[in-house]
Order: structure tokens, then C-alpha cells, then sequence
């Protein structure tokens, strides 16, 4: 006579430890995916100048220094400040990777679980902004600087900035361009992570690997 299965066995705590790790690794590939892809866009030769979604403009606080500029007939300059900004930001993005890798290694699978089930589409992107960009902006302003430094960023600005303060009633304006260069580039390899995490969860076709495809399948 066939023997009945014993339902006493504890064989369901196994399975779900199987599929919570399932979920957890799930996430984390999808990030890595997104990450991978992020970095390959932004940190191409002009991946942040061609891009409308990433070019980085004028700071804010200096917008009136790009219209004086160009009303005194320094297009060529204003030009050239923008664009050895986003060659700046595509020179540092170059070193992103493992430092974003890093990072999303510490998601929980309670996290995972969470993330997961979110409606929110930017959900595990968020997540990982959440718990890296202070530690990202300390690792990563350096290598922006770097690159600011070696790309002319400085020197294309002063002469313009310079210019712009000797005017009569106008206030002085420095900002800190290290880091708003710094933040822009995080702001813009975060989008394009978001940008794949949406098309993982939207599109079963941008699930490439069978875990992919196992737990976000499974989810809707």
C-alpha cells in the first residue's frame, strides 16, 4: 500500500524560506539589471548632454547668470559650461556600478517582500535611494570633482561668473557646483534605474531570466 504523506513533516517552512529567497534575489537582479543599464546610458561620450531627461542646465540659483551671459554674446561660453558639466557627469558615472552593487546586497527579504507588492511601479528604486544616497553622494562627489577638475568645468564657469558679478546691482552668485553636479548625476542614474524596474514589472518580455520571470509573474 502507498504510504500517505506525513502532513506532521515540517516541509512548509523550507519552501517558504525558497520562495521569500526567491523574491529577495528577484529584486536585487532587477536592480542590478537597472543599474547595469543606467550606468551603460548615462556614461556614455555626451549620455547626459543628448539625453532631455538627464542634461543638467544651469544651476538655478545662477539662471540669470545664462541670461546675462547670453545677452552680453557669451553663447559659445554658456555652451560650453553646460556641456563640460555633463561630461562630467557622464566621466563619474563610469564608476557607479560597484557602488550601487554594493549597496542593494543589504535588502532584506522582508524588504524584498514589501517591494514587491508595492504598487508603485519605482518602488525598489526608491528603496535603494532611500537607504544609499547619502552614502553614494560622500562616495561619489569626489569622483565628480575629479571630473569637473579634468574636464574644465571651472575654468569655463569663473570667467563667466566673474563677468556676471562685476556688473552694477547685480548679487554675487557662487554656487557650489560640485555638488550640484553631484546631485544631478545621482538624479539622473536613479531615473533610468526606475525606468527599467517599470519595465520589468510592465513587461513580461524585459523579464530575461527565469527568476525574473518566476516571481514577477507570479505577482501579476
Amino acid at each position: 500500500m502507498a504510504q500517505l504523506p506525513d502532513f506532521n513533516n515540517p516541509i512548509t517552512p523550507p519552501v517558504q524560506v525558497l520562495i521569500q529567497t526567491d523574491i529577495s534575489d528577484a529584486l536585487k537582479q532587477a536592480l542590478e539589471f537597472g543599474i547595469d543599464s543606467a550606468v551603460a546610458q548615462a556614461s556614455v561620450a555626451n549620455g547626459f548632454l543628448n539625453d532631455g531627461r538627464l542634461r543638467i542646465p544651469f544651476p538655478p540659483q545662477a539662471e540669470k547668470v545664462e541670461q546675462k551671459a547670453r545677452q552680453l554674446g557669451l553663447d559659445a561660453q554658456a555652451d560650453e559650461f553646460i556641456e563640460t558639466m555633463n561630461t562630467a557627469a557622464s566621466e563619474a558615472s563610469k564608476k557607479a556600478t560597484p557602488i550601487f552593487v554594493n549597496a542593494i546586497k543589504r535588502m532584506s527579504i522582508q524588504d524584498a517582500q514589501g517591494i514587491l507588492r508595492s504598487d508603485n511601479h519605482r518602488a525598489a528604486t526608491e528603496y535603494l535611494e532611500r537607504l544609499t544616497r547619502d552614502q553614494l553622494y560622500a562616495a561619489f562627489k569626489p569622483d565628480v570633482e575629479a571630473a569637473i577638475e579634468s574636464v574644465g568645468v571651472t575654468a569655463v564657469w569663473n570667467p563667466i561668473v566673474s563677468k556676471y558679478n562685476a556688473l552694477p546691482m547685480t548679487e554675487d552668485v557662487n554656487p557650489d557646483l560640485n555638488d550640484y553636479v553631484t546631485q544631478k548625476t545621482l538624479d539622473g542614474l536613479f531615473l533610468l534605474v526606475a525606468e527599467e524596474e517599470k519595465k520589468i514589472r510592465e513587461n513580461p518580455e524585459e523579464r530575461v531570466t527565469d527568476l525574473l520571470k518566476k516571481v514577477f509573474g507570479s505577482n501579476g
